[in-house]
């Protein structure tokens, strides 16, 4: 009996296709090393055995359970719309396409929530709310191609985090199911136990999103906008710093490298002159042929722009744009343009901004000329505290300059750090060499990643591409997540072969700490033992003229900061409030196994799931907190959201199943 007919006998209901247009869609995602072999012939070369349609929960558990049974992969599918190689089934898989479950099971706008199941097409789901009046305020540039199941799985950001966060400050709740085919609802709470922390960035290897509860706001009353220019990328960012850590929350935040603002006033000047557009029909022609030629040669191409210089080109262009109601949102601004004097940065008006807003999903169209010129053409995004942010920027560009011609722009801020984002392109002799020069280009560029101290993906995720660095960056979680799996995906048969490295990276001794609390006060982080006391912690902080906010709730100053986290950090600011900030950006535990547990400091990560959430109120089943970097901000956002979404929401029984397991599993990560 063939798989198809044994699921039909088990699941009649089930829309299934063993048809070869379907699997050979859905045999890869968008990881543009595939655009390489696609061009050169290999189409399809790992075509799942079946795809498969469920149109409800209980159908993804039964199937689920079926494959479980019998050793079967089962790879979730959202839109397929991502970039690491995340999908890469095989001949024995089944692809689980979620776009059937795409209904909104309950909008509650007295909380600001809507459950929404995980199919949901992006652009529709957020058309769709705005016509109500209302935003999940998540707008990734694959929005038009992307599913809400995926913003979560991935660890997604869209280009308002500025205000709204990440995916991971909107969701409220989720429905999943785990390898055995079993549902829970997980619910969010930020002093813990939280497993959805969890979940989110697991990239399908923990379980199948069924649904999400994602936080709700007013569509904006007014946007107010404006663009400045900076001499330079690092002086661009110094006004960025300044702007989130005087506590405003601009939606959009945007510095361009000199050509990459090139490029965007030549885009602008177009739109002003009101011409066609040109065509991309020719770019395998004589256009094609010379781009080609150039591409061969990035370092000459790269050191020429750095011989013409930042001030030659016209500087760097940033992009502000504050969401809200009107007097807020231009109050908000005019402080903006105070700082960007204080900077020296100049004002530039409304027009560039307004352009970027209008053309913010066309950079998703222009990769496809490219391949068809025969070039290729890929994306890095990296992040880093404000302090290590110029050595990561220098670092990448200058191991991506090697091998591809480069540009960046910088986009994500937060308080303590921000993203950066690099777009490269190449070519070669042919397509081999094609492949050749970007696979060297990306193994020198997470090289330097590391180097430098940032983190390897900010919103894109590991997949495939960056799954053998994972352990460079997060070395003993990548055990922690394998166990994990083992608890929640007992037989491996969710997503095998993502995410995670094949063999574990070498186990390293905790990370030295300094006797007294030390800060680095350009991120506004301080890093702190976890036998520390709060007290000593304030009082470094105090003469800085920072502090970690504490309010209603906060424990004695004679309190430990490890026995503060494993309470679920009471007190501390609530996330609620300012998404876009965080409580802790790094950190180093002992697990009760003996096992050593190091994170270093980064604003956001995408690299994986976010394993603080096994330390955050878990009382110490599974670690002792060695060291921790904490967020001490000067002043609070200066516009709070506001939201009554519970904060402690009573823990389900199923719920209290998952989190026993994963935390028995964690504990016993690192024994010898």
């Amino acid at each position: 009996m063939t798989l198809e007919a044994g699921l039909h006998d088990a699941l009649p209901g089930l829309r299934t296709s063993s048809r070869e247009p379907d699997r050979v869609c859905y045999s890869r995602d968008l990881w543009p090393r595939h655009h390489i072999a696609v061009r050169r012939g290999s189409v399809a070369e790992h075509k799942p055995a079946l795809v498969c349609w469920p149109e409800n929960t209980d159908e993804v558990c039964s199937l689920v359970s079926w494959c479980a049974d019998r050793g079967v992969s089962v790879v979730p599918y959202g839109a397929g719309s991502g970039v690491c190689g995340g999908v890469l089934p095989t001949p024995e898989t089944v692809v689980l396409d979620l776009k059937r479950l795409d209904r909104w099971r309950h909008l509650d706008r007295e909380t600001g929530c809507l459950e929404v199941e995980a199919g949901a097409l992006g652009i529709r789901l957020e058309e769709d709310l705005q016509a109500q009046g209302l935003t999940i305020g998540h707008f990734p540039s694959s929005i038009l191609c992307s599913t809400a199941g995926g913003w979560v799985a991935a660890r997604g950001a869209g280009q308002c985090s500025g205000r709204y966060g990440k995916i991971e400050d909107m969701v409220s709740a989720l429905e999943c199911v785990d390898g055995r085919g079993e549902v829970a609802q997980l619910s969010r709470r930020p002093r813990g136990p939280d497993l959805t922390p969890l979940i989110i960035g697991s990239e399908g290897i923990l379980s199948v999103i069924t649904a999400a509860r994602l936080r709700l706001h007013p569509a904006p009353a007014h946007r107010a906008y404006a663009a400045f220019r900076a001499e330079n990328m690092m002086h661009g960012a110094d006004f960025i710093k300044t702007v989130y850590q005087a506590g405003l929350r601009p939606a959009v935040c945007r510095l361009y490298d000199p050509f990459d603002s090139v490029l965007a006033r030549r885009g602008l000047n177009k739109a002003k002159r009101d011409g066609p557009k040109p065509s991309s029909r020719g770019a395998a022609g004589l256009g094609g042929a010379v781009l080609r030629h150039v591409l061969r040669l990035p370092g000459a191409l790269n050191g020429l722009l750095d011989m013409v210089g930042s001030k030659r080109l016209g500087g760097c262009t940033l992009i502000v744009i504050f969401e809200g109601e009107e007097a807020i949102a231009e109050q908000a601004l005019r402080r903006t343009r105070t700082i960007a004097a204080q900077c020296g940065a100049d004002a530039l008006g409304e027009g560039p901004a307004r352009h970027w807003f209008e053309h913010r999903y066309s950079v998703s169209y222009r990769q496809a000329p490219m391949f068809m010129s025969g070039a290729f053409v890929d994306t890095m995004e990296v992040a880093a505290p404000w302090s290590r942010l110029q050595d990561l920027y220098e670092g990448i560009r200058h191991a991506l300059g090697r091998h591809v011609f480069v540009m960046a722009h910088m986009s994500h801020a937060y308080p303590d750090g921000c993203s950066i984002y690099f777009t490269f392109a190449g070519s070669g002799r042919d397509d081999a060499d094609c492949q050749s020069r970007y696979e060297q280009a990306w193994r020198d560029a997470m090289n330097a990643a590391i180097g430098a101290g940032g983190t390897l993906s900010h919103h894109h995720g590991v997949g495939r591409s960056k799954a053998p660095r994972m352990g460079d960056e997060i070395g003993l979680g990548v055990e922690l997540v394998g166990a994990i799996r083992q608890a929640l995906d007992p037989a491996a048969v969710l997503n095998p072969g993502n995410l995670l490295p094949k063999t574990p990276p070498p186990r390293k001794p905790l990370a030295p700490v300094p006797d007294t609390p030390q800060l680095d006060e350009q991120s506004q982080t301080i890093h702190a033992r976890g036998d520390a006391t709060l007290g000593e912690v304030q009082s470094t902080l105090q003469a800085a003229g920072l502090n970690l906010g504490l309010g209603d709730g906060a424990p004695s100053p004679e309190t430990t900061v490890d026995a503060w986290i494993a309470a679920g950090a009471p007190g501390s600011p609530d996330p609620w409030s300012d998404p876009v900030d965080h409580l802790v950006a790094g950190y180093s535990a002992e697990l009760v196994s003996g096992g050593a547990l190091n994170i270093r400091p980064c604003p956001r990560r995408a690299v994986g799931p976010d394993l603080f959430a096994l330390l955050l109120g878990t009382k110490g089943r599974v670690a002792r907190l060695h060291s921790v970097h904490l967020r001490a901000p000067s002043c609070r956002p200066f516009e709070p959201l506001a939201t009554t979404i519970d904060r402690a929401p009573a823990i389900a029984p199923s719920e209290q199943e998952w989190l026993d397991r994963v935390l028995d599993a964690a504990s016993k990560v690192g024994s010898v």
